[in-house]
């Protein structure tokens, strides 16, 4: 019978495997490869991950940005069933709506000064804000991995030539960059997809060098490995070895450059609005545009229709960052100890007394 053979400098993905399939009585601990086993993927996923490693306070910001997310993200989704009225409704088969009418009645959050229904606006306002992010930070994502691993790895002269483009790049003010694009694209008058792609396509210029120089530091770091180098001796192409084994070790940190990035690409959204080269209201909902137009009301004693608009970005950026504050704390292994010690520390003075 022949027996298996065990890879030669395995990655750290590869030894972690390894070190789990070891079967009890090897000389492994059974306690880690139980605990390596009862892992399914789904406890691996990193939001999963970061909510069983918190505890306290820490874990309370954790929740607090999940429900947060998850309203503005069910808000998205569900905006057909959750808003009573189309984000660009005037009124129904009785009539119109009235305009600057206070909160109550069949208008919640009351109207505008156009006759919109701010509630209304708000939930659709939901979709726009979850498609910007979306399309701004995939695209920042695929172009910025790519790019990294290219140039972390070949080095040389397009190593030198990639890290001076995207400092140049870096230096750019995001909203600046995003007023531009909005002219270039649609001439300010921005439709529903103009808008949505001004302000993803300028969020995702200026993000690519962030996702660059976090993956290209990686691959420096990860092209002298071990794993890396017996790759080479056993033959391995260049696209082999750079998207078997250094792609997956070189993005573990991506969720958390996520998360943090999400929150900006909302505020460059609602810039563009406030400052007039958002999305017009009647090709879909937008809270800065919103909050442009609720300016002369705040002084006529019109509260509302500024208040909910503004209400909606605030709390969609203190999600989204108490969710990357989070995580960048558990992913720092000395908070982590630390945590655990003191959670340790606990369990023991409660079993001593």
């Amino acid at each position: 019978m022949s027996t298996p053979e065990t890879p030669q400098n395995p990655g750290p993905d590869e030894t972690a495997q390894t070190f789990a399939e070891e079967p009890p009585g090897s000389g492994v601990p059974a306690v880690a490869f139980d605990d390596r086993t009862r892992k399914s993927w789904f406890s691996r996923l990193p939001i999963i991950s970061h909510l069983r490693q918190s505890v306290g306070l820490q874990r309370g910001m954790l929740i607090t940005g999940l429900v947060l997310c998850g309203i503005v993200l069910i808000c998205a989704i569900f905006a057909p069933l959750i808003a009573p009225y189309g984000f660009n409704q005037l009124g129904t088969s009785e009539g119109n709506f009235g305009s600057k009418l206070p909160p109550g009645g069949t208008h919640i959050w009351g109207t505008t000064v156009g006759g919109y229904d701010v509630f209304s606006r708000v939930v659709w306002g939901a979709q726009t804000a979850v498609a910007v992010i979306v399309v701004a930070v995939v695209m920042s994502i695929f172009a910025g991995v790519i790019l990294g691993l290219i140039s972390g790895y070949i080095g040389g002269w397009l190593d030198r030539i990639l890290v001076v483009v995207a400092d140049a790049v870096y230096a750019f003010p995001t909203l600046l960059l995003a007023l531009v694009m909005s002219i270039a694209i649609s001439g300010g008058q921005s439709s529903a997809w103009g808008g949505i792609a001004a302000a993803a396509f300028s969020i995702t210029v200026v993000f690519i060098p962030q996702y660059f120089r976090v993956v290209r530091a990686e691959t420096l770091r990860l092209k002298a490995e071990p794993f890396v180098e017996s790759a080479i001796v056993l033959g391995a192409s260049k696209t082999r070895i750079i998207s078997k084994h250094i792609f997956r070790n070189a993005t573990r940190t991506l969720p958390l450059i996520f998360t943090l990035n999400s929150s900006e690409a909302i505020l460059t959204l609602a810039g563009l609005g406030f400052l007039g080269f958002g999305i017009e209201p009647t090709s879909a909902s937008e809270w800065g545009y919103d909050l442009n137009k609720a300016l002369p009301d705040v002084t006529s004693g019109v509260w509302w229709t500024a208040v909910f608009p503004g209400l909606a970005i605030v709390l969609t950026v203190l999600g989204i960052t108490l969710v990357g504050e989070s995580m960048n704390d558990l992913n720092d292994p000395r908070l982590r100890v630390r945590r655990k010690a003191k959670l340790k520390n606990t369990k023991s003075a409660e079993v001593t007394a």
